[in-house]
């Protein structure tokens, strides 16, 4: 379960030193550049923090005895320092965003790869734009944890350091002074990141969940625009907008005070240290243009470590991010591949359910029990019954979507968790009631069935889904874009494309979850041959919602309350005048005077 974010309890940073030694590991393949990147900083914070020291010279040395000379060369050596400053700049800045775009691509592809490993269980129970935040947002936080303000954490603490030894060396009783009256201004930028750290976190997840209210709207528009839902779903996208606003608003009025206050802080600080400098002055230990430098070393050390309370604010509230990354990366798959798992090669296609049970949770109640079930190669079976009753369930388990709780389930005899995965799932075609395509092309969806067929492979297969003859009358042909999820497609292509992938992988089991009732008749005859023709020679297990799809099957199970109550023929079923009949006689003799009547 997803923790809430919305009420981070202070124990959960205990372990916030762990976690940035976990995070520094990303920079390991590039510590080069990072080092190079850093001392190229390095070497533009040497040059800035000698411009004080130049401006003490002039006050003292060239102004004072009036040597054009002496001015000269000053100006010479601050073009010089310059120079220098802006190269030192340029080194920095394009190496450090290098391993910081780098970062990015390795966090993005560890991330993704990571989740391509869960199972469909994990997905069942997360939101898909909660995920696309995650990859997005919270690892652009972490590159930026990881280059900018951790360069920034170095450079500005060495800058620091040297800038405060050179100030002793100047006047050690008025950095005494400034050592003791500076620490009020860094007290409150402490209590800023308080504040702050709830207020962005609590930020990032109200935009994330407008993200998400966004992507469902956008994802389901057909079902939004058919139900007339655009002013609603414009609602709650507004209303989850202003949500993140308030939250956005309420953290931006706790900084809008604390900043002005440390403002006004550090500009009393700046006049306590002008008297007690100008006290210096007047008693000979120190000269005006010393105090000039001085200032100007205060100004630079009191911005820099501004910027630092800003950088342990932000540094806290990456912790935020960080911690749900880590979350994903450390999510283990619920299904693992045994150790020493088969690799199944081309099987003849049995499918054994043995006293097979299931729960999706422990403390719910059976889906399917006690479901004995024996499947020959290349048998068509149909499953029917009521909603509910477990047929998809049983659907799921055969590619290992989902672990049996009880029981086994085996293919050629194989218990299908002692074989790999992806062996497995490389025998099974899978045409969902719900046609998925992707947002590419006509061609790059049929060639996912198996990537590396050639065109004419790929063109038999669309023939032999009664595909081919639509896709050559569009205008760019098999590179047509279809579009998210297949939209600019009718029910019909997008089944028929669903076909003609599966066609194209030759699976030896294939899984069909049989939906043409929202076809009208001709694209119903269509899909329905080219159905016939991929369950040919192929072990075939339908939910079936068609009478023809039950007059093809070999064989069908009618499932009730997750147990297999009747199995046998049309036939056989119909003459038991049991669930089966009344099922028959209420749906498909329905379907059956539609048919001959033309009712679609």
């Amino acid at each position: 379960m997803r923790p809430d974010t919305h009420s981070i309890p202070s124990t959960e940073f205990a372990g916030a030193r762990s976690q940035y030694r976990r995070l520094l590991r990303y920079l390991g393949p590039y510590k080069g550049r990072l080092i190079i990147g850093l001392g190229g900083r390095m070497m533009a914070s040497g040059m800035f923090l000698l411009l004080p020291a130049v401006v003490r010279d002039v006050v003292d040395s060239v102004l004072a005895n009036k040597d054009m000379a002496q001015l000269n060369q000053i100006t010479l050596l601050l073009i010089g320092a310059v120079v220098v400053l802006t190269i030192g700049s340029i080194i920095g800045n394009y190496h450090i965003n290098y391993v910081g775009e780098r970062i990015v691509v390795d966090l993005r592809r560890e991330l993704y790869g990571h989740l391509h490993t869960l199972s469909v269980k994990f997905f069942a129970t997360r939101r898909v734009g909660e995920l696309v935040s995650r990859m997005s947002s919270d690892v652009t936080v972490m590159r930026q944890l990881l280059t900018e303000n951790l360069t920034r954490l170095i450079r500005h603490t060495l800058t620091i350091v040297a800038g405060i030894a050179i100030m002793i060396v100047l006047n050690w009783r008025l950095t005494a002074f400034i050592v003791i009256s500076t620490p009020v201004v860094a007290f409150l930028g402490v209590i800023v990141t308080r504040f702050s750290r709830r207020g962005s976190l609590l930020v990032r997840d109200e935009l994330a969940n407008a993200t998400v209210v966004a992507e469902e709207a956008l994802y389901n528009v057909r079902e939004v625009k058919s139900f007339v839902r655009e002013d609603y779903e414009t609602g709650r996208y507004n209303n989850a907008i202003e949500r993140a606003f308030q939250a956005a608003l309420r953290l931006l009025q706790i900084r809008a005070v604390v900043s002005p206050t440390v403002s006004l802080m550090f500009v009393v600080n700046i006049a306590l240290i002008l008297w007690y400098g100008g006290r210096e002055v007047i008693n000979d230990r120190l000269t005006g243009g010393e105090l000039v430098a001085f200032l100007v070393y205060v100004t630079v050390i009191g911005q820099m470590s501004s910027e630092l309370s800003w950088l342990y604010t932000q540094l806290q509230e990456s912790l935020g991010a960080t911690q749900r990354i880590f979350e994903l990366l450390d999510t283990a798959p619920d299904l693992h591949d045994a150790p020493g798992a088969r690799v199944l090669d081309r099987v003849e296609g049995r499918i054994t359910f043995d006293d097979v049970s299931f729960t999706y949770d422990e403390d719910e109640e059976p889906v399917l029990e006690d479901i004995d079930l024996d499947i020959a190669p290349g048998e068509i079976i149909a499953l029917v019954g009521p909603s509910g009753a477990g047929k998809s369930t049983m659907f799921n388990l055969i590619p290992r979507f989902y672990d049996v709780t009880r029981g086994a389930l085996r293919v050629d005899g194989w218990d299908v968790r002692e074989v790999t995965q992806e062996s497995l799932r490389e025998q099974i075609g899978i045409v969902p009631q719900e046609t998925l395509l992707f947002g590419g092309t006509i061609r790059e969806n049929i060639l996912y069935g198996r990537l590396g067929a050639t065109d004419d492979e790929m063109i038999a297969a669309a023939e032999a889904a009664n595909a081919h003859s639509f896709i050559a009358q569009l205008p760019r042909g098999y590179d047509t874009i279809v579009g998210e999820r297949g939209i600019r497609l009718s029910g019909g292509q997008r089944q028929r494309v669903a076909i003609a992938r599966a066609i194209l992988k030759d699976p030896r089991i294939l899984l069909l979850d049989e939906a043409t009732s929202s076809l009208d008749n001709e694209s119903e005859l269509l899909v329905q041959e080219a159905l016939e023709r991929l369950m040919q020679n192929r072990t075939t297990v339908i939910i079936a919602h068609r009478l023809s799809t039950v007059r093809i099957a070999h064989r069908i199970a009618v499932l009730d309350r997750g147990r297999i109550v009747e199995l046998g023929t049309h036939d056989e079923l119909m003459s038991l005048g049991g669930l089966y009949a009344r099922l028959y006689e209420m749906q498909f003799r329905a379907q059956e005077r539609d048919a001959l009547t033309g009712v679609v």
